[in-house]
């Protein structure tokens, strides 16, 4: 591969855009996630790409963001899994992401890709490439901040409902018929209840010190998928291939204690965000909420559920982030690993002033901001950590 990819790219507004839709598990690599996020501030384009010389070729959902005046990025997320079975996948990876920058009008400072290419947990990355159509221009991929979790657990849903739960953890399982005999109900919603569903995650923001976005953004989510499969189903695709973004409420007696908002598309179901309110927290509400969803995922017809988020090593009860790790790895699923963000500059210079801004805004939120929580004795009462609560599950932070 001495020649960089042919790219092509038609921008995605409407639901007509959607279809025919990528053949990828992934949502974030989605047509009708591309329209979603072009309805809450970037754009949206459906690209393919393709190496000369029988070379690999593949589609991509693309999106633009700028973050000043004068300055924008490209980003991919989870997008060029088909890269990764080649034995020089870091070289073609870099050359797809110049081509990227240079037929998308070269007025991008970079390009983001966040990898779905699984690793080993202690596998290093080690590389420096030349690239470019005469192999004079010296490209190195840099590793970016992650926008996506790198980590997480998928569990199998071929396997039988008996099976699912023998695979769980022993308290797992207990936690879940708790549930049930102390009489949590689950209802499920649409678009109608986001009110109560923000309400509750306003409280776990609170709590957790977690950000999350306004309302309005997850209604443009409800309604982007329901637009998007409402077209699907006028032109005969049918109900399995169609997205479907479901909201679950617990209840006890007259109390919302908990939510989720779990999407399928295609045969992956994602749980995507989680809330829960200070109260009966012992009813285990969590538990009864994920198990619902597990069951009607696989009855919708996902062959896998995804439960999209967690720490790479938090195990170990001292990690910030264990009880989020507990509580996810509990249901038996498989540990997934990631490599995460890389980077391909496209204007050297702009790039490194913008990873610069983007480091120092990682060290105030991760140490500084940290560290005055920590010795702030109101603020260490009003937060037990999540290993110190019984039922362990803090939400997912906001990142899609």
């Amino acid at each position: 591969m001495n020649v960089l990819p042919h790219v092509t790219f038609t921008p995605i507004s409407s639901a007509s855009d959607c279809i025919p839709e990528f053949e990828y598990s992934s949502f974030l690599q989605s047509k009708f996630w591309g329209l979603f996020k072009a309805r809450t501030g970037w754009q949206a384009y459906s690209c393919s790409y393709d190496f000369e010389d029988d070379g690999p070729h593949g589609n991509l959902l693309v999106l633009r963001r700028k973050i000043a005046k004068f300055l924008s990025f490209l980003y991919v997320p989870h997008g060029g899994g088909e890269l990764s079975r080649l034995p020089d996948r870091w070289n073609a990876l870099s050359m797809l992401g110049r081509a990227l920058g240079e037929s998308m009008g070269k007025s991008d400072a970079f390009v983001r890709f966040d990898l779905p290419w699984e690793r080993m947990l202690d596998e290093k990355t080690e590389f420096e490439l030349t690239s470019g159509p005469t192999g004079s221009k010296r490209l190195i991929l840099h590793k970016g901040t992650d926008v996506q979790v790198a980590d997480t657990v998928v569990l199998d849903l071929a396997k039988s409902t008996e099976e699912l739960l023998s695979g769980m953890k022993p308290k797992w399982r207990y936690n879940i018929r708790l549930s049930e005999k102390k009489g949590i109900q689950v209802t499920k919603h649409g678009k109608e209840g986001l009110p109560l569903f923000m309400k509750l995650y306003e409280e776990t923001a609170k709590r957790d010190k977690i950000a999350i976005h306004p309302t309005s953004y997850y209604a443009a989510l409800f309604d982007t998928v329901l637009e998007v499969s409402d077209l699907m189903k006028e032109q005969g695709i049918p109900q399995q291939d169609r997205p479907i973004l479901s909201l679950y409420i617990a209840h006890h007696e007259s109390d919302a204690l908990a939510g989720i908002i779990v999407l399928k598309h295609g045969p992956v179901a994602t749980y995507m965000y989680g809330a829960s309110s200070n109260l009966k927290r012992n009813m285990m509400p969590a538990y009864a909420l994920q198990w619902h969803a597990i069951q009607e995922s696989k009855e919708q017809g996902a062959r896998m559920y995804d439960f999209f988020g967690i720490p790479p090593q938090g195990d170990n009860a001292s990690h910030a982030m264990s009880g989020l790790y507990l509580f996810k790895t509990g249901f038996g699923g498989k540990i997934i690993h990631r490599y995460g963000a890389w980077d391909v500059p496209i204007h050297p210079w702009l790039y490194a002033i913008f990873r610069s801004a983007e480091k120092m805004r990682a060290f105030w939120h991760k140490k500084v901001k940290k560290s005055i929580r920590k010795i702030s004795p109101t603020a260490s009462a009003a937060h037990p950590s999540a290993g110190e609560r019984d039922d362990s599950e803090k939400t997912n932070p906001s990142n899609p």
